[in-house]
């Protein structure tokens, strides 16, 4: 099965289902003596497991990770590293009245189509529970930026029509991990949690946007051409399940001006070349220019609701079919950290492509 490998010199390859033994991955291109910290690592997927707060999925997984191979007292050995986390409370029963079923806007039909089998157990391969592999990789990306001083912050922005006004440079992103839903702005995540448990509640799904800062970024990451910076990032975020839209620097809202108006003015900072404005989102002709990276992210409501909807089922009858099972009413929360991981694993392959030239 193809598609399961991201990245070209820093590369993850994942394997695993939702409700299989276990998911992992291998990780190619970590640097060699790189500390790996295997607290931090397992701090980050704290913040992506499910059952952390009341707005999640209640299912109950610890998702330790164990590492298997790469790793030598504390540090990298240029080796792939290999890791595993193993699924501990799965719970396949729930999903036995769905075998035959193709569930509205989920991957039943395709995947049934496209390999003639597909493992219906809460979505087999097609389930988030795969961006586990992402959030470790991510992880170790990130303890690798540090050498370059390079921050990456995701933030909920967004959750329905609940929409956060303010730019990231008038919020204090320190302040993220302070609620439950993830938002920078305490009376906004306020607001955001009480209507996700109502939304909850009603037995239905909301989506929203992630919106991601990326600090500190060196001038000529990514390539002119075909490997730009912000298609890579693109690339990444548009894989991670329930995504349906990115945009970088002011994205849909340049359309609104003219270009005079959209044009960032360069200006000498010292010896430092920077621009008065960044509406470019650091990157210009597919080239980070030094200034800060910021995206958003936008997600779908989960397909997963637990009311009666009508679908077909594999003999081609017209039903009726209610899912069962543990879901996040908003995916949201938990997706913040993998948002980061991807952005992280981009830059980290962007930096080590770009010392080709160096």
């Amino acid at each position: 099965m193809a598609g399961n490998s991201f990245g070209t010199l820093y590369k993850l390859t994942s394997f695993g289902e939702s409700h299989g033994k276990a998911v992992g991955g291998v990780i190619e291109g970590v640097l060699p003596g790189t500390v790996i910290d295997e607290d931090f690592v397992q701090s980050e997927l704290d913040r992506r497991r499910p059952g952390q707060s009341a707005i999640t999925t209640p299912r109950d997984e610890k998702d330790q990770v164990e590492f298997l191979s790469g790793i030598f007292e504390g540090k990298a050995t240029g080796t792939p590293i290999g890791f595993v986390i193993w699924n501990k409370d799965q719970r396949s029963k729930d999903y036995g009245n769905i075998k035959d079923v193709y569930r509205p806007s989920h991957a039943d039909y395709t995947y049934q189509s496209k390999y003639g089998i597909r493992d219906y157990r809460g979505g087999g391969r097609s389930s988030a529970r795969e961006t586990i592999a992402r959030v470790v990789a991510g992880a170790i990306a990130k303890l690798m930026l540090k050498q370059w001083g390079i921050s990456i912050n995701a933030y909920t922005s967004k959750v329905g029509d609940l929409k956060l006004e303010k730019s990231y440079k008038e919020l204090d992103l320190n302040q993220t991990e302070e609620n439950i839903v993830r938002c920078p702005d305490q009376e906004m995540a306020a607001k955001m949690i009480e209507y996700i448990d109502q939304v909850r509640r009603d037995k239905d799904s909301v989506g929203g946007v992630i919106s991601c800062v990326i600090g500190k970024v060196p001038v000529g990451l990514g390539e002119p051409v075909f490997g730009k910076l912000h298609a890579m990032l693109g690339s990444a975020m548009l894989s991670i399940n329930a995504v349906k839209g990115f945009e970088y620097g002011l994205g849909f809202d340049a359309t609104h001006l003219m270009g005079s108006q959209h044009n960032d003015e360069f200006y000498m900072d010292g010896d430092r070349v920077r621009t008065r404005t960044n509406r470019s989102g650091g990157i210009q002709g597919g080239i980070s220019n030094g200034e800060d990276v910021y995206f958003n992210v936008a997600f779908k409501p989960i397909a997963t609701v637990l009311k009666e909807q009508s679908t077909v089922n594999r003999s081609g009858e017209e039903i009726k079919s209610t899912t069962k099972g543990r879901h996040d009413p908003c995916v949201l929360p938990r997706a913040v950290p993998i948002v980061e991981a991807m952005a992280a694993m981009v830059m980290i392959d962007a930096i080590l492509m770009n010392k080709m030239y160096q």
